[in-house]
C-alpha cells in the first residue's frame, strides 16, 4: 500500500468512541495517513488530544475554523482523502447522511463526500439498530453506494444483549485496507495454505510444530485486498478468518492434502505457506498411552508431500513455496525449489526468536527459478506478503499473463530477471 493514502475518520458520540484510538493506531501502523473529525458528543467519550497524538495530525471538531476555512475546510478534508470512515457511527449520523443534513463538520463533510468511498461502522443499542427507521436509512445509504461494516452481536454497554457492538478495530482496518488496495490481482484465483498440522498418536497427544499461521493469513488477506479470489486452507491456528477470503479449516496433513488437491484445478497461483508435518505416527493408539517405566516406542511414516504432488501437475499455474530452515538456507531452498518445480520460494531462519514461527515480523530471502535472490529486511508479515505478491504479479507479466490488473508494483524488478514477452495464445494457466 502506498504511504500517500489518506483516510478521513469521523468519530461520533458512542460509548465505543474509545475504540477509535485503536483504529487510528492500526491505520497509522499500516502506513495510512489519518485525519480525524469528531462530533461534539464524541469529545465527551474520548479527548481530541488522544487521537491527535496517535494520528500525528490535528483533530477537527468545529465547522468554522480559520486555519482550515482558508481552504474551505470541510471540502479540503474530503478532497484530500481516499476514503471516509465513520467509526463508530451512531444512528444519528446515519440518519443525517441519509437525509442530507449538514449541521456540523462531520455531517457537512459526508454531504461533500458523495463522490467518495464512504464506510460506516455502526455502534448503538440493539433496539436503536433494529429500529425500522434506522434500518431504512441503512438500506437507503447502501443503495446509494455507501459501505457498511456490520456491527457484532454480544453484550452492550447499556446492559442489553444483541447486535450493535462496534466491529473489532482490526476487522475495521482490514476492511479499510481492502477498499484502499490496488486491485492488480483482479481475475486471479489464489490458493494459500497456512498454519501447522497435527498428527495424533493417541486421543490426547499429537505431533506438530510452533507455526502460528500468521504468514499464510497475511498472504491471504493481502491477495484478497488486491482483488484476487482467495481460498485459504489452514491447519489449527488462533487467527481469525480474513474478510473476503473463503476459508477451509483442516487438522492433519492428509486433510490438507485432500483439500488442496480438490481446490487446485480452479487455481492460477498456489502459495504454500503452511508448516506441514513431515511425519505422522504409523498407528494411532485407541486409548491414552500410559507411563510404563520408560518412553514408548513411536513408529513414524511420511505424510503426503503436497508441494511435490502439485509440482507434478502444475501446468501453467504459478507455484510458490516456503522453506523454514535453520542452516544452509539458500542451498536447502534451491534444492526444494528444483525438486518440487517451484517458481518462487521464500526462505527464513526459524532458529531466530525475533522472526518466523509465532512472531509478527519476518525476514525472508526470495529466490527465483534463475537463482536470483532478493533479501528483504526484517518487516511485518503483512508487508512481506505484499512483497511476495509483487513478485508473483511480475512473474505472471513476464510470462505473458498480463490480465491481472494494470498497475505495476513499484518495488524492485522481477526476481527471474527475464524480459516480459508479448502475450500469446496458449500461455494461460492450465485448468486441470
Amino acid at each position: 500500500m502506498a504511504p500517500a493514502q489518506r483516510v478521513l475518520l469521523g468519530v461520533t458520540g458512542s460509548i465505543a468512541a474509545y475504540k477509535a484510538a485503536e483504529i487510528v493506531r492500526l491505520l497509522v501502523k499500516s502506513q495510512v495517513r489519518v485525519d480525524v473529525v469528531m462530533t461534539r458528543n464524541a469529545a465527551e467519550f474520548i479527548t481530541p488530544l488522544t487521537l491527535q497524538t496517535l494520528s500525528g495530525s490535528p483533530v477537527w471538531t468545529e465547522t468554522f475554523r480559520l486555519s482550515l476555512e482558508c481552504e474551505v475546510g470541510h471540502i479540503a478534508l474530503v478532497d484530500a482523502s481516499d476514503l471516509v470512515l465513520v467509526a463508530p457511527a451512531t444512528a444519528n449520523i446515519i440518519a443525517k447522511a441519509a437525509a442530507g443534513i449538514a449541521d456540523d463538520l462531520l455531517s457537512t463533510a459526508l454531504c461533500v463526500a458523495a463522490d467518495k468511498r464512504v464506510l460506516f461502522a455502526p455502534a448503538m443499542n440493539v433496539r436503536m439498530y433494529e429500529n425500522p427507521v434506522t434500518q431504512e436509512n441503512i438500506r437507503k445509504l447502501k443503495g446509494l453506494g455507501y459501505g457498511f461494516i456490520e456491527p457484532e452481536p454480544g453484550a452492550l454497554a447499556c446492559g442489553h444483549e444483541g447486535v450493535g457492538r462496534l466491529a473489532e478495530p482490526a476487522g475495521i482496518v482490514e476492511e479499510v485496507l481492502f477498499y484502499l488496495a490496488r486491485k492488480d490481482l483482479s481475475g486471479q484465483k489464489v490458493l494459500v495454505t497456512a498454519g501447522p498440522t497435527q498428527e495424533d498418536f493417541d486421543p490426547v497427544r499429537f505431533l506438530s510444530n510452533p507455526s502460528s499461521g500468521k504468514m499464510g493469513f497475511a498472504l491471504a488477506r493481502a491477495a484478497a485486498q488486491r482483488g484476487a479470489s482467495v481460498t485459504l486452507v489452514s491447519g489449527p491456528t488462533h487467527c481469525a478468518n480474513p474478510r473476503h477470503v473463503r476459508c477451509i479449516r483442516v487438522r492433519t496433513a492428509r486433510e490438507m492434502h485432500a483439500a488442496v488437491l480438490r481446490e487446485f484445478a480452479d487455481t492460477t497461483t498456489v502459495i504454500m505457506a503452511a508448516a506441514v508435518s513431515d511425519y505422522r505416527p504409523a498407528e494411532r493408539a485407541a486409548g491414552k498411552i500410559k507411563k510404563k517405566g520408560g518412553p514408548p516406542s513411536l513408529v513414524l511414516e511420511e505424510t503426503p508431500d503436497i508441494l511435490l504432488d502439485l509440482g507434478r501437475q502444475k501446468g501453467g499455474r504459478l507455484l510458490v513455496g516456503f522453506a523454514a530452515e535453520t542452516e544452509s538456507l539458500v542451498e536447502n531452498a534451491r534444492e526444494k525449489m528444483e525438486k518440487k518445480s517451484l517458481d518462487l520460494i521464500a526462505v527464513n531462519d526459524v532458529s531466530r526468536q525475533d522472526i518466523g514461527f509465532g512472531a509478527d515480523l519476518n525476514q525472508v530471502k526470495l529466490i527465483g527459478r534463475d537463482g536470483r535472490i532478493e533479501e528483504l529486511p526484517k518487516m511485518g508479515k503483512e508487508e512481506v506478503a505484499h512483497r511476495i505478491l509483487d513478485q508473483i504479479l511480475l512473474l505472471r507479466r513476464e510470462s505473458g499473463e498480463d490480465g491481472a490488473g494494470t498497475e505495476t508494483p513499484k518495488k524492485g524488478a522481477p526476481i527471474s530477471g527475464k524480459k516480459p514477452r508479448n502475450r500469446r495464445k496458449g500461455n494461460s494457466p492450465a485448468r486441470g
